[in-house]
């Protein structure tokens, strides 16, 4: 993977938390900041990235198990780069496949194989996790070299999301991750959230989670997604689409910290 790459895991406990609309936004914000950008949709059994973008694709991840398809007659052009270099793209997978919910160790380390030579040619690799602690969204997060972790205000999701940062850190000796509150009312509300989690973390984990932002509860994005486009695309100036913006400038800063740092970007870098 080429030096400038970071991977991204967009994670969640539970599902409902708007993990997904979230991913495609964070992508859609940073190609316009002129990033090249790969969404990969990592979860295997509930894929839900084609319905948020209306798409119909002929070919799914599952097809590089299934019929050793190439990665490259995979990925679907979702917004173009500039001067004809890579853009936003996606690598969608494909519902309802009860088989490939759960991935063993062998199936994973050919996804591995066969997408880190074409995720190299991007400047940040997105891996949209399905929600919760399975084997799959566990191992996938830990390939990443960053975690953000998608919550709301509510109690189970705030629950559900120490217990993966829990899981993680137990069975991965991995302590650092970036919290994103969706639907918060207001900024005040997002702190606050991220400050309960924070507290019981720090009390029974040993460690602290970043904040990396909030996003406003606004119907504009509900409405985006019965529309089947990125808010972003749409109506950029809602209030949601502004939040989605300013983490996305938040993660081109911290791919520029790693560009600074060496030793933090190898990590960053690569997808397993």
């Amino acid at each position: 993977m080429k030096i400038s790459t970071v991977s991204v895991a967009i994670l969640s406990g539970k599902g409902g938390v708007g993990k997904s609309n979230i991913a495609l936004n964070l992508c859609y914000a940073l190609n316009k900041a002129n990033h090249s950008v790969l969404l990969m949709d990592c979860d295997m059994g509930l894929a839900n990235m084609d319905v948020l973008l209306g798409i119909a694709p002929q070919y799914h991840i599952q097809d590089i198990l299934l019929e050793d398809r190439d990665p490259e007659d995979i990925i679907v052009n979702i917004s173009p780069g500039p001067s004809g270099g890579r853009g936003f793209d996606l690598l969608p997978a494909n519902s309802g496949m009860s088989d490939f919910a759960d991935l063993d160790n062998g199936a994973r380390d050919i996804l591995r194989e066969r997408i880190n030579p074409l995720a190299a040619e991007y400047d940040f690799l997105f891996l949209d996790i399905g929600a919760g602690i399975s084997p799959t969204a566990l191992e996938f997060g830990a390939m990443a070299g960053m975690r953000l972790v998608i919550v709301t205000p509510e109690p189970t999701s705030l629950t559900d999301s120490y217990a993966l940062m829990k899981v993680m850190a137990a069975r991965y000796q991995i302590e650092d991750f970036f919290i994103v509150v969706n639907q918060a009312e207001s900024p005040a509300e997002g702190k606050q959230t991220y400050n309960r989690l924070t507290a019981v973390c720090q009390r029974f984990l040993g460690f602290a989670p970043k904040y990396l932002g909030h996003i406003r509860l606004d119907r504009a994005m509900s409405d985006a997604v019965c529309r089947q486009k990125p808010l972003l695309q749409i109506n950029p100036q809602a209030p949601a689409a502004l939040d989605c913006t300013s983490i996305a400038a938040a993660l081109r800063r911290l791919r520029m910290d790693c560009l600074a740092a060496p030793e933090a970007l190898r990590k960053s870098q690569s997808f397993g």
